[in-house]
């Protein structure tokens, strides 16, 4: 008979990990380009997208920019690249528009179901969660329109709180939250950045997992500090449950006393 694993939780970053984030952002800008007829290579559009979000976006979570001017500055940088002169006003329009291509393209990774419903299986009563730099409502319609929001048992977004990843406050919010509802003994969390999600986690005292879909080749401050926290390092969300059982059998192990 499996035992229950109430005091086991689990908590995931959302974009890039679980959605597609990427691909969304990719397909909503190709769209709302044709839509405004801009010229212009799309691989070198969809990277300057990506490179204006990274930029002002990070612009928002340090406190620089309110979540809607760093909307707008993405869209005034962007049409002004493509001869386009932008104000406020319009700058907002755009994104707007642009928003609705990307919330109309938004999907989860297919890999996403199927991993959540593996560690309910292998893991019965564990409780999940998430962690997301972002505004709180915005995070949740991301999971509402997926149909993952009743998966887990909180949402704890970094617009709520006033601090990011990987500030260790976030991660002890976090852990705070669930238990209050019962006891925590492990928690793991799962994210697409080493630094931000793996790194930050384990910083925090969870266990870290590193979602690596790229196979990417760390430089070595990077891969050292992979080994030193002790991070799991995985290509897709099917190795998972796998990892991480093998991780706390282990652990169960070390504290076992001995005959």
């Amino acid at each position: 008979m499996m035992l229950p694993h109430t005091a086991s939780v689990v908590l995931f970053d959302l974009d890039d990990t679980l959605m597609a984030h990427r691909q969304a952002v990719a397909d909503g800008i190709l769209l709302h380009m044709r839509e405004r007829a801009y010229d212009g290579d799309p691989g070198a559009a969809q990277l300057l997208w990506h490179e204006l979000e990274e930029r002002h976006y990070h612009s928002y979570l340090a406190g620089d920019l309110s979540f809607e001017d760093q909307r707008r500055a993405r869209a005034r940088d962007f049409a002004l690249a493509h001869g386009e002169t932008l104000d406020a006003l319009g700058a907002g329009a755009w994104f707007d528009r642009y928003f609705e291509r990307y919330r109309d393209a938004w999907r989860l990774h297919d890999d996403a179901v199927a991993a959540l419903d593996e560690l309910e299986a292998t893991l019965p009563g564990v409780r999940l969660g998430i962690i997301t730099n972002g505004e709180p409502d915005f995070q949740r319609a991301k999971l509402e329109r997926l149909g993952i929001l009743d998966r887990f048992a909180h949402v704890i977004a970094s617009g709520a709180l006033g601090v990011t990843k990987p500030d260790q406050r976030i991660f002890d919010a976090a852990l705070e939250r669930f238990a209050a509802d019962a006891p925590v003994e492990r928690a793991t969390y799962v994210g697409d950045r080493l630094r931000t999600d793996a790194l930050g986690a384990a910083s925090a005292g969870l266990d870290g997992v590193w979602l690596d879909r790229h196979d990417t080749v760390l430089a070595d401050d990077d891969a050292s500090a992979v080994l030193e926290a002790g991070v799991i390092v995985i290509p897709g969300l099917a190795e998972l449950t796998a990892r991480l059982t093998d991780r706390w059998d282990a652990s169960s192990r070390s504290r076992a006393p001995s005959a």
